[in-house]
C-alpha cells in the first residue's frame, strides 16, 4: 500500500469516528471497520489469490479501499453495494482520490436484488457489512455466487452477536460449508467449503 493511500484512509478513518459520535442515527453514521479488518481482509484476499470480490454495505467506501487496493495488482476487482445515495455520493468521491476507480464497480440498490441477479460462481470472496437481520434471506445467494474454494467474511461477529446469532446458526448447520470467528476488529465471522482455509484464521489478532 503506497503512503498517499495510507493518508487518505487514516483521513477517513479520522472522519468516520468524528461523524459517528455526532450522530445517534444509524442511516447517518459511517459504521467504518477497524484498520486491523481492513488488513485481515487484505491477508484473506492474498492467502486464496482472490480476484472477484463482492462487497455489500459500502458506506463511505474505507472497507472498499481495503479490498481494492488488496486485489489491484493482480488484476482483480470489487464490487460493491450501498443503497443510501450519498454514501454512494461520498464512496465514489474516496475512490477517485485514491486512484482506485478503475478497480471497483459501484452497484446503488437493494442488496437483496444485487445478489439474486449475480451469476453462479461470480465470486471468490465476500464481505458482508450491512442490514444484518437481512442475512439468514441471503443465504441461498450468498453460497450459490460463491466458488468452490470462496470464502464469505462478515463484520460484526461480536459486537453485534445477537444480530448476528441467526446467520450464524444457518450457516453453521450447512453441512457444505466450516465456519471459524476471528477476534479482529468487531469480530469477523468466516465461512467456506474449504475446512483448511476457513479455520485457517482463527488465530488472527491485530497488530
Amino acid at each position: 500500500m503506497n503512503t498517499a493511500l495510507q493518508a487518505l484512509l487514516s483521513e477517513i478513518e479520522q472522519f468516520g469516528l468524528a461523524n459517528d459520535a455526532a450522530h445517534e442515527a444509524r442511516a447517518r453514521r459511517m459504521l467504518n471497520i477497524t484498520r486491523g479488518t481492513g488488513e485481515f481482509l487484505a491477508h484473506v484476499i492474498a492467502s486464496l489469490d482472490a480476484r472477484d470480490i463482492l462487497e455489500v454495505g459500502t458506506s463511505n467506501g474505507y472497507s472498499t479501499l481495503w479490498l481494492a487496493d488488496a486485489v489491484a495488482a493482480s488484476g482483480g476487482k470489487v464490487t460493491t453495494i450501498e443503497m443510501a445515495p450519498d454514501k454512494v455520493a461520498m464512496a465514489r468521491q474516496n475512490f477517485a482520490a485514491a486512484g482506485l476507480s478503475h478497480v471497483i464497480t459501484q452497484r446503488e440498490g437493494d442488496a437483496g436484488q444485487v445478489l439474486a441477479d449475480t451469476p453462479d460462481g461470480a465470486c471468490d470472496l465476500v464481505f458482508l457489512d450491512s442490514e444484518r437481520p437481512a442475512y439468514p434471506g441471503w443465504w441461498a445467494d450468498l453460497k450459490r455466487i460463491l466458488r468452490p474454494h470462496g470464502v464469505l467474511v462478515v463484520d460484526n461477529a461480536t459486537s453485534h452477536a445477537a444480530e448476528m446469532a441467526p446467520f450464524v446458526q444457518v450457516v453453521s448447520a450447512d453441512g457444505g460449508f466450516t465456519t471459524a470467528l476471528v477476534q479482529v476488529g468487531k469480530g469477523e465471522f468466516v465461512a467456506g467449503r474449504n475446512a483448511a482455509l476457513a479455520r485457517h484464521w482463527e488465530n488472527w489478532r491485530e497488530s
